[in-house]
Parts: structure tokens; sequence; C-alpha cells
């Protein structure tokens, strides 16, 4: 390829491959891209080119010489040139075989075609090498997403393969929404709007799996924790029942439609809720005082229970354990003098 250097002269300009061998494995075990992905970012990092190459290395002098050069590289084989070899990233393999094999194509549009058609995405991808389709539509033939292609599943869902060539058109419907066209609710919301084109999907009452409206009194049937009383949805208790559904050493805090298992306090074996006021019985080491588990203090007993010469008690809660007193170390299982260790005299300096 030549183009016109600023003196007039022919220069050629050698074109580095577009991208680099990969290792065959690599090739063979990457995702395949869907091509109008690939497309679509291609003509994206285009766009990107056009901008940094606006009025490049121009910027001062001779204005009028600057004007007469610039019109002139804004349409030149030079610039195109420079957008294209920064197209795709190094290790982007669709990127790069696509450009290898429609390189023709973008030059067409460059020198021939971007004054009439402006839109690349919509010449490139879609009308020349047909990867792409218009917003609305899939498939190879780019027919009409359901609920057509102005508002693909009546704006509650998104159509497979919308603005591909691939996809079956079926809709996948937001949360709110369900049926072919996600006109319908979908358990857990009611309509609270609706005609042949629109529909708008509001949340039911927290008690509610299915309703005809906003509160607990309009469910068609309650959630798991819910119970119906006069025609109303409330909260079942599950704490009150004869049985714990927790463990003996938890205790069940109730909550809207559902439950918790909280600890029982350490001074607890067993409770009915937070705090050693609230135990069913008192753990080791603990005993009933004002209707609350308190620790035992252990060391206070009439009975010695440290038995060791130079040997403390220590309470703590729950238990107790023994010590060897101040001043005394613990040396073959009995408790010992510190021996105070001798410095050694400064070696005096003659």
């Amino acid at each position: 390829m030549a183009v016109i250097g600023s003196t007039g002269t022919a220069v050629s300009i050698y074109l580095a491959p577009r991208f680099l061998i990969v290792l065959f494995f690599f090739i063979c075990t990457a995702a395949k891209k869907e091509p109008c992905d690939t497309c679509r970012r291609l003509v994206d990092r285009f766009h990107e080119g056009l901008e940094k190459t606006s009025k490049k290395n121009f910027g001062g002098g001779n204005t009028a010489w600057e004007e007469k050069t610039l019109s002139k590289y804004e349409a030149s084989e030079i610039r195109l040139v420079e957008i294209i070899e920064n197209l795709c990233d190094s290790t982007d393999f669709e990127c790069n075989l696509m450009v290898e094999e429609h390189e023709e194509q973008v030059e067409k549009w460059w020198f021939k075609m971007r004054n009439k058609y402006p839109d690349l995405l919509k010449w490139f991808c879609i009308d020349t090498i047909n990867v792409c389709c218009p917003s609305g539509t899939y498939g190879p033939d780019c027919l009409g997403c359901l609920g057509g292609s102005e508002r693909p599943c009546h704006g509650n869902g998104f159509c497979s393969g919308d603005g591909t060539r691939g996809g079956d058109g079926t809709c996948s419907c937001k949360a709110e929404y369900t049926g072919p066209f996600c006109l319908e609710c979908a358990d857990g919301y009611y309509s609270s709007e609706r005609n042949d084109t629109h529909s708008v999907c509001s949340d039911c009452h927290e008690a509610c799996k299915t309703c005809h409206g906003a509160t607990n009194k309009d469910c068609k049937e309650c959630k798991d924790g819910w119970v119906e009383e006069d025609g109303n949805c409330v909260d079942q208790d599950e704490c009150a029942t004869e049985k714990s559904p927790c463990k003996e050493s938890q205790y069940c805090l109730n909550t809207e439609g559902s439950y918790l298992c909280e600890k029982c306090d350490e001074s607890c074996f067993g409770c009915t809720g937070e705090g050693p006021e609230k135990c069913t019985e008192c753990s080791a080491g603990y005993v009933l005082e004002d209707n609350k588990c308190t620790d035992m203090n252990e060391c206070e007993t009439d009975e010695k229970i440290c038995v060791r010469d130079n040997e403390d008690c220590i309470n703590i809660p729950g238990t107790y354990k023994c010590v060897c007193a101040e001043g005394f170390e613990e040396q073959d299982g009995q408790c010992v003098a510190l021996t105070k260790k001798m410095k050694k005299p400064l070696l005096s300096k003659t």
C-alpha cells in the first residue's frame, strides 16, 4: 500500500500482520465469541480511532497549510491504516480474524460509502458481512422478536438473539413477568396496570405467594411461614409449637414469615430466650440465684480445691484454675520459689 507524504513523494507503508499466531491448543480451547459482539466491538474501536486521529499532529504554525493538509489527512489512506492497526488487541483472535477477512469492505466504506452510509455498524455488520441484525430482530433472516421489533417482549423481558443472527426470538422475562410474551404476572406479583400492549406487575404483600392486590387481604395463596386467618395471611409463629424447632443449646426467635435459632447464654443448659434469666437449667459451674443462672465461685467453697503448696485458686466463668502463687513457678508438677538470677559483673576496662 502506498500513500502520498507531505513532500508529495510516494511512500511505501508496510502493514504489520493484524494478529499474532496463537498456540493451537489455546485457539481450540478458547470459547468462541458471538460474531455480532466481535463486530460491534470492532466498530466501537474504529470510532475510538477516529477520535484519536482527529487533527492528529496538527495544532500550530501555518493555519492555511494545516487546514489544506488536514483535509487530505482526514480521508486519507494513512489515517485508515493508523485506525485499522489498533482495531484489535493482539490476544483477540476473533477480532483480528474478522479484520483480516473483511479489510477490503472496511476500505470500501472508508473511500466510497461512508458519506452515503455514515452508520458503519449498519453498513458493515448488518448489511455487508451479515453477522448482526437491527435491534428487535434476530436469526439468519432478522425476524421480529416476540412482541414486535419496536418493543420486544413488550418491554418486560429480553429477546433471545436480539440484534444478532442467532437465537430463536423467544422471551426471557424479568422476575415480575411470565408467559411467552411476558404479559402475565409471575408468582409474588399482581397486575396493577394492563392493556393489550402494556403490563405493569407489582410486588404482592410479603405474606402472599400469589395475589390480586397489594395487601395481605388480597392473597390468593399464603406464602410458607404465613397462615390464613379470617381471610388474611398472617405470620405463623413457629416458636409457639410445643417442641422447639431449634437445638437444645438454642432458643427460637420468631420473625415475619420465618424464625431464627439463637445461641443460649453460656450459663444455660437449655433456654427459652436471651440471657441468664431465660435458662431452663444452669450449665455446670453456674447456680440459680435470684431467678437467673450465675457463676459459681469454686474458689470460695469450704473445701480447698487447689491443694498443692504455694498454689492459688482463680475463679473464671463456669469453672476455675489453679496457678502457682506470686513468687513461685511450676517445676515438675510443684510450685517452687523463683530463684534470682545473679548479674554477671562487668569486666573493668584496663
